[in-house]
């Protein structure tokens, strides 16, 4: 009995987290697909990850190379600051990186009041981008994370986070910013020297970018970003003491776990028995990769919708493709037309210049 007893022990699945996060989602930024997930959906104060979603906001509503006069609200700011003073110039493009590299939440009030006029003008056009992502679990109430006299501060989700880190990391100024590790700035009164408070992009080589985050009642958050292979892949943890060996250990399994697979090749791109468009070409503008485990190209399907337009002109879309993994979209590309002159034209000229290196000859 005692041996029967020891064998059925040792089969007994058990349930072992191997990361110590009591939130964590890590997400393909190309598809935001997600690749991991413990708890995605829990909504908790965020602390200074808050920042991603205040960077994004200022780059896509002003001039970063405008300059930034500091008012008395900054004297509002506690905790981490790049130490700013009132009445200092600064051009915006180096308040962002003061912001997303040191934290500042000095620097997160002078932003919020340049670009929204004033602070909470501004934090609605956070609130207003994060259901443009699809946020929808996410409240913001200030620029910079913190919580208030009450403790009340932004509230998220580990998914939420990974879509908006996914987002901004499309925009090449925001991600030019997060993957510096060191910057200098200068205003009408200083010169100021940073070094990235992200560890990860000095001890882990494929690291492109994040925030961290730390309150006393949030704990520590952490976003980051890394790229291996062209495999793009963000994490997000909430409330992790061991957040950094996390990121890095997870971005090596699962650039082990996944590889970059064409699912569609653009230049190959047909559709069989279409109706629609038989005179002209219909393409792609891209080839469509996805991160797929072994074994998983094999279920995927494609749903095709074609409009039928009658009046178009070149390079209209006129459908979409869903790219589905099982039942689950994780993709959809448009379909765009080309019409028969265009093509025309476009091979009239190949022949041309063929015709010029025959006559060179």
């Amino acid at each position: 009995m005692k041996k029967i007893f020891l064998f059925l022990l040792f089969f007994i699945p058990m349930h072992v987290q191997a990361y110590s996060a009591r939130n964590i989602v890590a997400m393909d930024i190309d598809t935001n697909r997600i690749l991991y997930e413990e708890k995605a959906y829990d909504e908790h104060l965020i602390a200074s990850i808050t920042k991603i979603m205040t960077a994004i906001v200022a780059i896509e509503n002003a001039d970063i190379e405008s300059e930034v006069t500091t008012t008395n609200s900054i004297l509002k700011a506690f905790g981490s600051g790049i130490y700013i003073e009132v009445g200092e110039t600064m051009k915006l493009k180096d308040l962002l990186y003061g912001l997303m590299m040191r934290s500042g939440n000095d620097a997160a009030l002078a932003i919020a009041e340049f670009v929204g006029h004033d602070i909470n003008t501004f934090v609605e056009f956070m609130n207003q981008k994060a259901k443009e992502i699809g946020m929808n679990h996410t409240k913001f109430i200030n620029p910079h994370g913190l919580e208030n006299n009450k403790g009340e501060g932004n509230t998220s989700t580990a998914y939420d986070m990974a879509l908006l880190s996914s987002y901004a990391m499309q925009n090449p100024i925001y991600k030019e910013m997060v993957g510096t590790k060191n910057y200098v700035a200068k205003s009408d009164k200083k010169t100021y020297s940073w070094t990235n408070k992200n560890k990860l992009l000095s001890t882990y080589d494929y690291t492109t970018g994040g925030k961290t985050g730390f309150t006393e009642k949030a704990r520590r958050t952490l976003v980051t970003t890394a790229c291996k292979e062209e495999k793009n892949i963000t994490i997000v943890t909430l409330n992790d003491g061991n957040d950094w060996a996390d990121h890095k250990d997870l971005y090596e399994r699962l650039f082990n776990e996944y590889e970059r697979i064409k699912v569609i090749d653009k230049n190959t791109f047909t559709i069989e028995n279409e109706n629609y468009y038989k005179k002209e070409k219909l393409y792609l503008k891209e080839d469509v990769f996805l991160l797929l485990k072994e074994g998983e190209k094999e279920e995927i399907s494609f749903d095709i919708n074609l409009q039928k337009l009658n009046k178009f002109e070149n390079g209209d879309r006129v459908g979409t493709i869903k790219v589905k993994l099982k039942e689950q979209v994780i993709k959809e590309v448009n379909v765009y037309v080309e019409l028969e002159k265009a093509k025309e034209k476009k091979e009239s000229l190949l022949k041309k210049i063929l015709g010029w290196f025959k006559h060179d000859k």
